[in-house]
This record gives structure tokens, sequence and C-alpha cells, in this order.
């Protein structure tokens, strides 16, 4: 993103009656701040009327249904202090800003930590896992987290910093209640903090939804410690299942130091549904969510025990830090360094995109959505509105080569980035990608609607993996509702473009 960008005044918006969610209907300030201080600088000056920006794939559904309205928007997301996967001397370190996506695929976090790796795959659809951070998924509050109960059943850590200084919170701790957390005034999680497993360790993790990419009914990880035939630690935490995310005490204290066994397992879970505190919502019922505990538990102990024979205790053999795909860090001015950026509700701002191989500069306020510039100014419409908050997969595109919703997407914070539209698939003199013609060939098109983020979604599948599944191309592919029909001529066209796709 360039430092110079010019602006001048739009015309003057009037407020929507009702939730739109195609459009954000709030004016807002837009702030890049150069530095994590002047971002907790920003905080202060506005006293809880700004909101933080990183992934957007909470904050935008927010605003769009009107359940927030701030007066300034800061985006985060570009803070190289809040980015990055690396070992340390006592773990590893999770930058805020980290991907789900980058963490399901980091290497030491599948090879150390296996709970986490599993709860960042079973998080909602491929595009969210790419576009949505870590620290987002904490900060917001939510009971039904797929990230919280991994992270404390590791014992993690979290790094604050706020005007008062530093300081470090077990995640346990930092859980208050359904969208409360201990942030004070300012305060930007910074990192987490996971300690080194010891030697013996396994840990797994299970999910449980309506649908493959929604929240869980009930979830469940563990991490525990083996020795020989007998559980000598224990940590057993649940999601979904309680006003946060919780811990069954009891049901560790009846594993730790006695010798595992199926009927174990079974105890422990009867004891864990009767400390979990469900509610009855449209998800589930609390009954329900009691007896998929004992279940749950079960499986989830079954499956850690096993992992935990396997360990050899060779921790800490990494030095490198890793990235995985959906995690692009940050784009640097030439210079090397960004000046801070700020853009008045009533302004717009020049920003420059690259288009399907076509530069463009357009004007774009602040509450500008990507969506809308890609149908409405460059009248690219086979990126189509949808839900609008996420959920159907309708708008996907590229942005520097990684999938994203346009819908969940402000114009202003992609300027300089490379946008690829399904338009983009064929080549300049109308010849087919070859994923097109599969598409056709195997009587995979639908009504138009679904087919163009299905088809981005595929030219990411064949770049993160060249050679899928099945399973593999059904897993990518959970975010994208085709309302038509099945999706088993979609996956037989994916499985026949393997190998013929650039």
């Amino acid at each position: 993103m360039s430092n110079q960008r010019s602006a001048e005044p739009i015309h003057e918006h009037h407020g929507h009656p009702m939730t739109n969610s195609h459009i954000l209907v709030q004016e807002f300030e837009y702030v890049e701040p150069a530095s994590l201080d002047e971002a907790v600088s920003l905080l202060v000056e506005y006293g809880g009327r700004a909101q933080l920006l990183a992934g957007g794939t909470n904050l935008l559904v927010q605003m769009k249904m009107e359940r927030l309205a701030p007066d300034c928007v800061i985006n985060v997301g570009h803070l190289p202090e809040l980015s990055g996967v690396a070992p340390t001397d006592g773990g590893l370190r999770l930058g805020a800003l980290t991907k789900i996506r980058a963490l399901r695929n980091a290497p030491l976090v599948q090879a150390e930590y296996a709970a986490l790796a599993e709860a960042c795959a079973a998080f909602g659809s491929a595009q969210i896992q790419m576009m949505g951070t870590l620290g987002g998924n904490l900060c917001n509050g939510s009971p039904a987290s797929d990230s919280v109960p991994a992270l404390m059943a590791f014992d993690a850590q979290l790094r604050l910093v706020g005007p008062a200084g530093e300081r470090t919170l077990p995640v346990e701790e930092f859980l208050l209640g359904p969208g409360q957390t201990a942030l004070q005034d300012g305060e930007i999680l910074v990192d987490v903090q996971l300690p080194r497993p010891r030697a013996g360790t396994g840990s797994a993790f299970i999910k449980i939804s309506r649908v493959a990419a929604d929240l869980a009914k009930a979830s469940v990880a563990v991490v525990l410690v083996r020795e020989g035939d007998r559980v000598v630690d224990c940590r057993l935490t649940f999601g979904s299942v309680g006003p946060t995310v919780l811990r069954a005490r009891r049901a560790e204290a009846v594993l730790a130091g006695n010798p595992f066994s199926a009927e174990l397992a079974l105890e422990a879970g009867q004891i864990a549904a009767e400390e979990v505190l469900p509610i009855d919502d449209v998800r589930s019922t609390a009954w329900y969510r009691r007896e998929v505990v004992k279940a749950l538990t079960y499986d989830v102990l079954q499956a850690a025990w096993k992992r935990a024979e396997g360990d050899k205790g060779t921790r800490g053999q990494g030095d490198k830090e890793t990235r995985g795909h959906g995690d692009k860090g940050t784009r640097d001015t030439e210079h090397g360094t960004r000046d801070t950026f700020r853009i008045a509700p009533e302004e717009e701002c020049l920003i420059e995109l690259t288009v399907n191989g076509v530069g463009y500069e357009i004007f774009v306020a602040p509450n500008e959505l990507l969506l809308n510039v890609l149908r409405e100014r460059l009248e690219l419409t086979g990126t189509k509105y949808g839900c609008g908050v996420g959920e159907c997969g309708a708008c996907t595109v590229h942005i520097d080569g990684v999938p994203a919703l346009a819908c969940l997407t402000l114009a202003v914070a992609v300027d300089g980035s490379e946008i690829l539209t399904v338009e983009g698939l064929a080549s300049p003199d109308g010849e087919l990608d070859p994923l097109q013609e599969a598409f056709i060939e195997q009587n995979a098109f639908q009504c138009g609607y679904c087919m163009p983020c299905m088809l981005m979604m595929t030219k990411s599948l064949f770049f993160d993996i060249p050679a899928p599944t099945e399973d593999d191309v059904r897993d990518y592919l959970k975010g994208n509702r085709c309302r038509c029909t099945g999706f088993a001529s979609i996956v037989r066209a994916v499985m026949a473009s393997v190998g013929e796709a650039e």
C-alpha cells in the first residue's frame, strides 16, 4: 500500500433503515497505524469507539448486521509485531495475526500440538480459515471458538500490550463470558505462547456441528501425558457447552495417576457431562450437548492416548519460522517502512488494484467493499452477491494469490493488491481454463451462481494440494453453498482436472 494516497470529499450518505448485508451502512474513519504503539494510542484516543480490524471475518459481519458501529476502524493487519509462527526456547510463539489456515498447516503445530491443528482444520470454511486470525478468534470471546479449547488444554499464555505496558495472562483467565474478555481499555493481543509439550504427550480435538462449516454444537480438546499404561497428567477442555470454554477438572482428576482404559475414558466422559453448563439454542439442546460430551470425551481420550504412545520426546527440533497458505505476511513500502494512513468518514482515497492482469486506479470510501468495487465499478459480475456475511462463498476471489471473501473485505485495505476473479481464468483470446472445461464435460455446472466460487476455490486447491484426494476436495469446498443439486458432479469434475490445472 502506498504511503501517499489522495483523498477527496464524497457525497453525503443517508442511513439505510434496515440491515443490508451487501454494504456497510455506517460511515467511519479508517486508520492504518505505523506501529503497535500507535495502534494502542488510537484505541486510547477513541475510548471504546474504535474497533481493530485484522481478518475482518467477525468485525465486518457485526457491522453489516448493525450490531457494531465504530467511529473508527483501525487496521492492524500489516503490523509485523503481530505476525509469525516460530519456535522459542520455551515452546512456540503464535502471532495474533497468524491465519487459521497457516496454523493448521504449520509443521511445528502439526507435529507438537496436534489438537490445535485439528481445531484449526475444523474452523469454518477454507476461505474463513485463510482470512480469519488467531487473535480475532480469541478476542471474540465466543464460547464456541474452535481454537480456544485446544489453546486452553495446552496452557497457552497470552501477551497483551496496552497503555500501562505489557502483561501475560493464561487463556483460561482471558475469557469472562459470552463475547467478554479480560482485555483492558487500549490493550491489544500481541501473541500466544505455547509451552513445549513434555515427553509422552498426546493431544486431540473433536468437534460436532450441524454441517461441516458451522459453529460447534460441542467440542472437546485434551492434552495428556502418558507413562507406560498410566495417565500422569491431563487437561480436558470443552467448547460451546457453557458461557465460556470450560475445563472439566473433576474428569481430569479421575484420569490423572490411573491406568488408562476404555472404562476410565467412559467414566471421565460421564463426569465431564455433569461438569459442563450447556443451554438450549438454535444449534442444539442442553440435553443433547450433555449426551454428546460423553461420546466426544471417550473418542478424544482414545485418540490422544494412542498418539502419546508414539511420542518419543523429540521436542523443539525445528528452528525456522513456518508459514502456510493464507498467511502472506505484510506488504512493505519500497523503503521498508510504512507511514500512518488515515481517511476521514467523508473522504475518498485513490487505490491501485491489478484485476485479472489489468491495472486500475479507483477512488473508494472507507466503508466501500471490494465486492461492490468489482461488480459495480469494474462490471465484473462473475463474483456474486450471496449471503453477505461469509457463509455461502459466492463472492470468493483471489487476493495476492489467496482466496478471500470479497463481501468481507474493505477495498481500501487491499490497495496495491492483485485480484483474480472468475473472469480472469480464461485466456485473453477466450479459451477456457482446463478446469472450466472439466466442469462442462462432467456436467458439474449449475445455475451459475455458485460455480464461480467453486472454480476459484478449486484453482487454489490445486496450488495447495497438487494431487488432492476426494476428501481433500470436499473439505476445501465445504464453504461453498450450491442450492441446485448435490456435489457429486462437482467433485467428479475437480478430480478429473487433477494434473491439468496450472
